[in-house]
């Protein structure tokens, strides 16, 4: 099973890892969910602003 983490340097590759999580058990399926869950958050703190601080 490929992991969200493994995909993170390749943002246009969300789908083929959306396709991959699809074709696994569901409790594989969760799991892996979460991990993309927290991979798309750490990635969206970690992203620049566009609205400059005050």
């Amino acid at each position: 099973m490929a992991q969200p983490d493994d995909r993170e340097r390749d943002p246009g590759d969300l789908l083929s890892t959306l396709e991959v999580i699809e074709a696994q058990p569901l409790a594989t399926r969760a799991e892996a969910y979460d991990a993309l869950h927290d991979t798309l958050a750490r990635r969206l703190e970690a992203a620049p602003s566009g609205a400059p601080t005050p």
